[in-house]
């Protein structure tokens, strides 16, 4: 009787190692297939937005390839490395598209990027993902509102500090009425933007453009 047990046991814990070698190699197969798609997805959607806040006129280069690493800092909001795309116009460094997050909107992360000329005014702010409340906070969506172009032009020597707010708190910024704590974490996040642009821009700038391993390199 035991003996019988143990087999069926055993028989059972194969099966179940069977299925679970085929599920994760099926996972395996469908991120094989899949990532390059996604990826490219994701590239094609990040251009779009870059292209709203970037004039074309701006900049000469590949701006998308044309890129620098960030590393994590607490004006950017982010965690983990990010990449910055760089415009140069004539050679000359010309606008800059950084990432940053604003990590106390009212339902969490908000992540944005920030276009920024050389002379540190905003050429426009686009949300890249967010979990606001449907109606209250989907107006940050360029889609849905215009109210981001708020921050258009706006730089540190044209907005004292103390109009980095939304006028609620005594600043310069517009805001829906009944939904402050969204555009309070947007305008505190890009504030702190610039600050980090405005202390990096030459670095950021002067950073050589990450190349990418060959598949040769990567053997080695």
């Amino acid at each position: 009787m035991r003996r019988t047990l143990a087999k069926a046991s055993l028989h059972t814990a194969l099966n179940l190692l069977f299925f679970a070698l085929i599920g994760t190699a099926l996972l395996a197969l469908t991120y094989s297939l899949t990532h390059d798609t996604i990826a490219q997805s994701e590239e094609n959607e990040k251009l779009k937005l870059i292209k709203q806040i970037v004039p074309e006129t701006a900049y000469d280069n590949d701006i998308m390839k044309d890129t620098a690493q960030l590393e994590a800092d607490d004006l950017l909001g982010n965690d983990a490395g990010a990449t910055a795309y760089r415009g140069r116009l004539n050679g000359q460094p010309s606008i800059a598209v950084i990432p940053a997050v604003a990590p106390d909107g009212y339902g969490g992360r908000i992540n944005l990027i920030i276009a920024i000329h050389h002379d540190g005014r905003i050429g426009g702010v686009r949300v890249i993902s967010h979990k606001e409340t449907p109606g209250l906070g989907d107006y940050i969506e360029i889609s849905r509102n215009n109210w981001i172009t708020v921050f258009n032009d706006a730089s540190l020597e044209n907005r004292k500090d103390s109009g980095w707010k939304v006028k609620k708190d005594g600043g310069a910024f517009d805001y829906m009425a009944g939904a402050t704590v969204t555009p309070r974490a947007m305008v505190k996040a890009v504030h702190k933007a610039l600050q980090y642009y405005s202390q990096q821009r030459e670095a950021l700038f002067a950073q050589a453009t990450p190349r990418k391993s060959s598949g040769k390199e990567m053997t080695k």
